[in-house]
């Protein structure tokens, strides 16, 4: 989840939105990836939030460690981050 800076703006969020829609076709580990922003319901919400579900393990390290992951997080995402929450689970 993420809290953008004050100054995101809305085209910064779409070239985000625009990069993320992107990895699920370049990394062939990801079998679930859904992404957006906070539907305004609670107060005090991130902003934004992506989810994607792996095979196992080895599966989400493939997508974390990949070049393409990497290039979203590094050009897009993080200079427009305030906050950031992850976890990382096993069902």
């Amino acid at each position: 989840m993420f809290r953008w800076k004050p100054d995101t703006t809305p085209e910064q969020v779409a070239a985000i939105e625009e990069g993320l829609a992107a990895l699920p076709g370049a990394i062939d580990t990801v079998r679930s990836f859904r992404f957006g922003g906070d539907a305004g319901i609670n107060e005090g919400n991130f902003d934004f939030v992506v989810t994607a579900d792996f095979d196992d393990r080895d599966g989400y390290l493939v997508y974390r460690d990949h070049p393409a992951h990497m290039a979203v997080v590094v050009e897009r995402i993080r200079p427009q981050i305030a906050d950031r929450a992850a976890v990382q689970f096993e069902h």
